[in-house]
Formats: structure tokens, C-alpha cells, sequence
């Protein structure tokens, strides 16, 4: 544990901004993993395709992942559902 003022400040600034970083990576995983599952039964639609890359667009602007990133997941996403 560090003894100078400023340091301290930073590593619990740092475990809060870790502890929002993996809420939002989770909720965009879990996004794309119900996509992903609605896909497999062959039940996806529009609506579901639109939910998911929000869930990855909020993640990229957050910059919790990448731009591109997040546009090389929804382009794989659109693929998925056309094939479907």
C-alpha cells in the first residue's frame, strides 16, 4: 500500500475505474452471447442485432474496447444473422 497522498488517490481511482470497466465488458459480453444464443435456435432478428451492437457502441465509447473493435464484432454479428 502506498504512503504518499497522491498515490493512495490513484490506486483507489484505479479499482473504480477497473470495477466499471468489467460491468460494462460483461453487460456487452452478455449481449452478445444471448445474440450468439438466439442465433444457434434460430430465432434472432433485427431487434436482437440492435441490442447487442448498442451494448458494444456504449463499450466502445467508454472506451472499454477498441473502435474497431467494436465494429469488427457487429460486422461478425450482421454476418451471423444473415447466414441465419
Amino acid at each position: 500500500m502506498p504512503n504518499i497522498k497522491s498515490a493512495i488517490k490513484r490506486v483507489s481511482v484505479t479499482e473504480h475505474k477497473t470495477m466499471r470497466n468489467k460491468m460494462v465488458k460483461t453487460a456487452t459480453k452478455t449481449a452478445v452471447k444471448k445474440f450468439d444464443a438466439a442465433v444457434a435456435e434460430k430465432s434472432a432478428n433485427a431487434t436482437m442485432l440492435s441490442t447487442a451492437s448498442a451494448a458494444v457502441d456504449k463499450a466502445a465509447a467508454k472506451g472499454v474496447i477498441s473502435k474497431n473493435a467494436a465494429n469488427r464484432q457487429k460486422a461478425r454479428m450482421a454476418r451471423e444473422l444473415a447466414k441465419a
